[in-house]
């Protein structure tokens, strides 16, 4: 029998919000027992270089930057957000495997171009569908409850695919193949996920109309858009970590521990922001990030990192939940989608700025991070790939640089 406590933890939660959490769930576990592997298969089985393997993810991400803006737009219009996100889920979990198949680094390229462009796809609908399963003061709950799916996903799945490489032997190509398994059932939980059509049907066009959201979300937009860029990439932060003589086994460990972490607050931060406001609770999540990002630019010390690590993984869970359900706050329902496309678009164009690496990231933070070393300073989709050499050159034992890109994900 359920306590009491427990119904009252996760009550105002529906059906919906459940299956909308499973689904990012399976579908980032999909996703990221791949990032173990998807390098080394570039560079050791087709034979590319770094560069071709940042260009390939650079290119990728900024392609999800781009469509995830109009499939909201997409899915307002057509006031059928459910339909959207299932191609989106279906496109990705089908460019699992094509990956696999590829025998020149284009196919991946290819491949993996299609698997962002279902990821870009079904992000704006499914998180509207998610602000739509509840009621406003159960709304944190639900993107908690989501990004936990999220995070949990992103503890797993790599985990998932060092197991099957290095415990059960799979061969390299079956890890992409295997992959097309959480994303068919990703795709099977929006499937059984009934829609809400919004009261007030939507006037939206595919094009850039600043007029059509309030005040108060620029302002929002605005803010967050000027943390991000302040922001660094996570591998460089896994960077740091390995200079300062971590293992390459503790390194991972930290990392998973980072994700973990970050889906566990994910769920008590949005229900703490039903009652406490949203504003408070992601005000206390950047005082999380600043006292973190100090601690990471004045320690050499691996047990104070790993500390670190755990207090940004709070930072991390918290701004996702959060941060999305304040945005949905702001919006009409019926323009619930589309609020992602302006701030996914100042997002990408600030992420271009040439003092950033190729996933959009602050280079302020990352001088701190990496003491201003020469060879961190690149430019372009290839900055990360650079860096990652870098460290590639001091791993000398036989696979150690597939179990590396564990840690490698940028989020």
């Amino acid at each position: 029998m359920t306590s009491p406590l427990i119904q009252r933890y996760y009550v105002g939660l529906s059906r919906n919000t459940f299956l909308l959490a499973l689904s990012s769930l399976f579908a980032d576990i999909s996703t990221e027992m791949l990032y173990p592997v998807l390098p080394v298969f570039l560079t050791q089985t087709l034979n590319a270089s770094g560069t071709i393997v940042g260009l390939v993810d650079g290119v990728a991400q900024a392609t999800q930057n781009i469509v995830q803006g109009f499939s909201g737009a997409l899915s307002d219009k057509l006031q059928r957000r459910k339909s959207v996100a299932l191609f989106g889920y279906l496109l990705a979990a089908i460019a699992k495997p094509l990956m696999g198949l590829a025998t020149v680094w284009q196919g991946v390229f290819g491949a993996r171009l299609l698997d962002r462009v279902g990821s870009g796809i079904r992000s704006a609908p499914r998180d509207a569908l998610v602000a739509s399963s509840v009621d406003e003061a159960n709304r944190g709950k639900a993107f908690g409850l989501e990004s936990f799916g999220d995070n949990a996903g992103a503890f797993l799945g790599p985990l998932l695919a060092v197991l099957l490489l290095y415990a059960l032997h799979f061969d390299i190509r079956s890890i992409f193949y295997l992959a097309i398994i959480p994303g068919l059932l990703a795709f099977l939980m929006v499937l059984l996920v009934t829609e809400k059509r919004a009261a007030v049907a939507a006037k939206s066009k595919i094009d850039i109309g600043l007029r059509q959201f309030p005040n108060r979300y620029w302002n929002y937009l605005l803010a967050t858009a000027l943390f991000v860029i302040g922001n660094s990439s996570n591998a460089f932060l896994i960077l740091q970590t390995q200079d300062i003589g971590a293992s390459l086994e503790t390194t991972i460990l930290i990392y998973a521990a980072f994700n973990l972490v970050a889906a566990l607050i994910s769920y008590p931060a949005g229900a703490l922001s039903d009652q406490w406001g949203r504003r408070n609770v992601l005000l206390a999540s950047f005082v999380v990030f600043f006292i973190a990002y100090l601690g990471f630019a004045a320690t050499r010390n691996v047990v104070l990192i790993a500390t670190l690590f755990i207090l940004y993984g709070l930072y991390q869970g918290i701004i996702r939940a959060v941060g999305k359900a304040l945005a949905s706050d702001l919006v009409p329902e019926h323009w619930r989608a589309a609020e992602l496309r302006p701030g996914t678009m100042l997002a990408f164009l600030a992420s271009r700025s040439p003092s950033r690496g190729r996933d959009g990231t602050g280079q302020g933070s990352l001088d701190c991070v990496t003491r201003r070393r020469p060879e961190h300073h690149h430019e372009g989709p290839s900055a990360e790939a650079g860096s990652m050499r870098n460290l590639y050159t001091r791993l000398d034992r036989p696979g150690a640089r597939a179990k590396f890109q564990l840690a490698r994900r940028s989020i």
